[in-house]
């Protein structure tokens, strides 16, 4: 069984960065993509980005994110990260890593993730 667990996010002022960290466990063999959504308090949930984490290949929804977001990987750690700058309140939410099985980028359901980590950004 495959196990997600994010961590790093936090209160930043607007403007502010964080960079958000999945760390996998488990056998991954089956599961070639790892991405972020977010969640927010009466919102729907967002997809923010997708990693090939194979070859590193990325796909971000643009519309969450206006190229401020950067997704990578470090295979040697099985880690994800989520870097964000140039971070606005319309950016609060619980950030969470998923996977699925057998499913490249862009993931289009979601079979594993992890508790969420929450941002928030606020004055």
């Amino acid at each position: 069984q495959v196990h997600l667990v994010e961590s790093g996010g936090g209160l930043v002022q607007p403007g502010g960065s964080l960079r958000l960290s999945c760390r996998a466990s488990g056998d991954t063999s089956l599961y070639p993509a790892i991405g972020w959504f977010r969640q927010a308090p009466g919102k729907e949930r967002e997809t923010v980005a997708c990693i090939v984490t194979e070859d590193g290949s990325a796909v971000y929804n643009y519309n969450s994110n206006k190229g401020r977001f950067t997704i990578s990987r470090d295979t040697t750690k099985n880690t994800v990260y989520l870097q964000m700058n140039s971070l606005n309140p319309e950016d609060t939410a619980v950030y969470y890593c998923a996977t699925a099985r057998m499913s490249a980028c862009p993931l289009v359901r979601y079979d594993i993730w992890g508790q969420g980590t929450q941002v928030s950004v606020s004055a």
